[in-house]
């Protein structure tokens, strides 16, 4: 006999998707701000808030790619991950949750970067780096309280 699915709380299911778009929304911003002027963003340019140093910085890319663009490629299968549908496919359990850590050490990489190698902290990064941690720590807590179906 089959044990029944189980199902993930609806704020979970939310939450998710709602944390997963702002990095999609911040990700477009940013790979807009790098191919365009510097000048859209609206950020402090002086002191360690200067996002123009952040995004200019040789860190800024990863082997010739905008990271600002790989976060856009990284968010939109998040985004679908994060779906009501894709939430009651057991199946993509173990896919969330690789794309969730991998994407929490990525982070993890970019905030020393910032901190230490630039000096400097981009306000629209952390929305994304904060968007990136939250999202991991909501599809945690959500694996967690999984209620049988």
């Amino acid at each position: 006999m089959a044990e029944p699915k189980a199902a993930i709380p609806r704020w979970v299911q939310w939450s998710s998707l709602a944390l997963a778009l702002i990095g999609l929304v911040l990700s477009i911003y940013l790979t807009v701000e790098h191919y365009t002027s510097p000048s859209l963003l609206a950020c402090p340019e002086t002191g360690v808030v200067n996002c123009g140093k952040v995004t200019s910085s040789p860190e800024s890319e990863l082997l010739g790619i905008p990271v600002a663009l790989l976060g856009l490629l990284y968010f939109v299968p998040v985004v679908g991950l994060m779906t009501p549908w894709a939430w009651r496919q057991d199946r993509l359990v173990p896919v969330r949750l690789g794309a969730l850590a991998a994407g929490l050490l990525f982070v993890g990489w970019l905030v020393y970067a910032e901190l230490f190698r630039v000096g400097a902290i981009c306000l629209y990064c952390t929305g994304v780096h904060v968007a990136t941690v939250a999202l991991f720590a909501v599809v945690l807590l959500g694996e967690a309280a999984r209620e049988p179906a």
